[in-house]
């Protein structure tokens, strides 16, 4: 059995490797820039790959608006993504919720998809599993 001898050399190019893996593979953030609906409603993405090579998807929006208080009212809202196929798909609703020491509306999804996003954006929907997204709250455009 041969030894391999580990010189600084090559432990530096080994560090040097990791590095780069560990540069390629962060996870990649978004944040959406608001609208006219909701100027005070701000959010972020971040996006990984898992081991199956999915992209996992976390949303998280602050200071929103209950979609039923829009002009005019709305059911829930939608959360898309275009892909790199220049595809827009469907992927989920938020979900609603005040924060534990605030009054304000927050909202998150966790989704996957096999698909890697462009773009991401949040429409107010009377309908969760619409297929054509309406006009745009939130974007990361």
């Amino acid at each position: 059995m041969k030894k391999i001898q580990l010189t600084p050399k090559l432990l530096g190019l080994g560090l040097v490797a990791l590095a780069a893996y560990s540069f390629l593979n962060r996870p990649k953030k978004m944040t959406f820039s608001g609208s006219s609906m909701v100027p005070e409603a701000k959010g972020s993405i971040r996006i990984n790959r898992d081991k199956n090579k999915n992209h996992t998807i976390e949303i998280e929006v602050t200071h929103l608006v209950p979609a039923d208080q829009l002009t005019p009212p709305k059911e829930t809202y939608v959360v898309w993504m275009t892909t790199q196929e220049n595809e827009t798909k469907n992927i989920g609703q938020l979900r609603i919720f005040t924060g534990f020491f605030s009054k304000a509306f927050m909202g998150s999804l966790f989704t996957v998809s096999s698909s890697k996003p462009s773009s991401i954006f949040i429409t107010a929907e009377d309908e969760g599993n619409t297929e054509s997204p309406g006009e745009v709250i939130l974007t990361t455009r």
